[in-house]
């Protein structure tokens, strides 16, 4: 039962997560969609999620195999899309490429754990919020630069998020 829980919200953000790569050319663009529908399956699936986490000790060893492989498959899509955008310089070079997606991960993976539906933000303000974290932290600083000889590959909305809403807290 457990691996039918996570292969549920697994399988969706897998799904996503290709879309984005053969949707978008551009790392940052497919950084920016992962990371909002990653951050939407916390609301989609908060029920699978918290049974999942608190009761994968459990997980029987043929199935911890299987859940292992996928979210291995997930972190892998993240990955390259960070080392593509070191590879093209979108992204800062100096980046290590596995501590920034695991820094990704667990910052995201830990929603599960406070967000609520009746909460002050929404889950898009949510994902809106950690896109514009992450690009801020990944993105080589003249590429957030407004400039009009430039196709700046974020939207200027991930890097408004306080102005639009503001919220700043």
């Amino acid at each position: 039962m457990l691996f039918v829980i996570h292969d549920t919200f697994i399988t969706y953000v897998l799904k996503k997560a290709t879309e984005a790569n053969e949707m978008y050319q551009s790392p940052t663009k497919r950084l920016q969609a992962i990371v909002k529908d990653f951050v939407n399956v916390f609301d989609r699936y908060k029920p699978h999620l918290s049974v999942f986490y608190q009761e994968s000790i459990y997980l029987k060893p043929q199935y911890e195999k299987l859940v292992k492989d996928k979210r291995h498959q997930f972190k892998q899509i993240i990955r390259q899309a960070i080392i593509d955008g070191k590879n093209c310089g979108e992204f800062r070079e100096e980046l290590s490429a596995e501590i920034t997606t695991m820094a990704i991960l667990g910052m995201v993976n830990w929603t599960y754990k406070w967000y609520q539906k009746s909460g002050v933000n929404t889950i898009d303000e949510i994902g809106n919020f950690f896109v514009d974290l992450i690009l801020h932290a990944v993105i080589q600083p003249e590429m957030t630069a407004s400039n009009n000889d430039k196709d700046v590959p974020a939207e200027k909305d991930f890097f408004s998020y306080q102005e639009k809403t503001g919220k700043n807290e």
